[in-house]
């Protein structure tokens, strides 16, 4: 049975999209959606009467508005991953001063869910709730790396499909490699001339619940300084881990490698 309330379903998608998306006026959103421009407007109108968007009058476009900043907290605050993982990103961040990200899978697509950012002039431009695809970056790819085998069949079945994409079988086996070593790397991947490292934080379970990745320009992460690097995210991923409940104990936690039966 179907419980969803297809006018909340509807109004969620356009909250999140002007999330993800600030600045679009009601006919933009209403096309990107899919929903007629005059159901598009009432729903602005009743979501900007609880303060979830704002609308600027000069330009008629929307953003969030003030409520959905306190949702935002509360979530973040409520959130035990983003939670324990805050305090070790920041020490880590202030050892190494370099962008240090938490993304966690929703989909095909990572999420980021905690960030501290880097002091210098010089760094990657991001921000909590950016998405990506699943393919792109250190951290999606460790990601797809480990998750359950379901998702990279779905994945390459999309894969396939999409012009211009990666080899399946060439990236099926970057996969394996990356579960293998246990760590994912990546240069130029989302930003020209960056370079970013990531490795995988678990549960009690001893599930892979996130990526936490270090990410910096060429120039300052080069590959003197890499093995550092990876081993201070690790030992960062192992705090986070053993307060998550992780005690690397349990035989499920060996890495799901990705083979050439994921890509058939």
């Amino acid at each position: 049975m179907n419980y969803i309330v297809d006018s909340v379903d509807s109004a969620l998608k356009l909250l999140s999209l002007v999330a993800e998306h600030p600045g679009l006026g009601v006919t933009e959103l209403s096309n990107r959606l899919g929903i007629n421009k005059s159901r598009t407007y009432r729903m602005l109108c009743t979501l900007e009467h609880n303060r979830f968007v704002l609308q600027d009058v000069r330009t008629t476009t929307y953003s969030l508005g003030p409520q959905a900043f306190v949702i935002g907290v509360a979530a973040s605050q409520q959130n035990v991953l983003v939670q324990v993982g805050q305090k070790h990103m920041l020490a880590l961040n202030q050892a190494i001063n370099e962008t240090v990200v938490l993304r966690v899978r929703e989909a095909l697509e990572t999420v980021c869910v905690a960030r501290c950012e880097t002091t210098h002039q010089v760094r990657s431009v991001g921000s909590v709730g950016n998405r990506r695809p699943l393919s792109s970056g250190a951290s999606g790819k460790l990601l797809l790396a480990f998750a359950q085998d379901t998702v990279r069949k779905e994945f390459f079945a999309r894969m396939k499909h999409v012009s211009g994409a990666t080899e399946p079988m060439a990236f099926a086996d970057e996969l394996a490699s990356v579960a293998r070593k246990g760590y994912a790397m990546s240069a130029g991947e989302v930003t020209s001339g960056a370079v970013a490292i990531a490795v995988p934080v678990r549960d009690v379970s001893g599930e892979v619940v996130a990526a936490l990745s270090i990410s910096g320009p060429e120039a300052r992460i080069s590959r003197v300084e890499i093995p550092d690097y990876l081993e201070r995210l690790q030992a960062c991923s192992r705090q986070i881990s053993a307060e998550l409940g992780y005690t690397g104990s349990s035989a499920a936690n060996a890495p799901v490698v990705a083979s050439a039966n994921t890509v058939a």
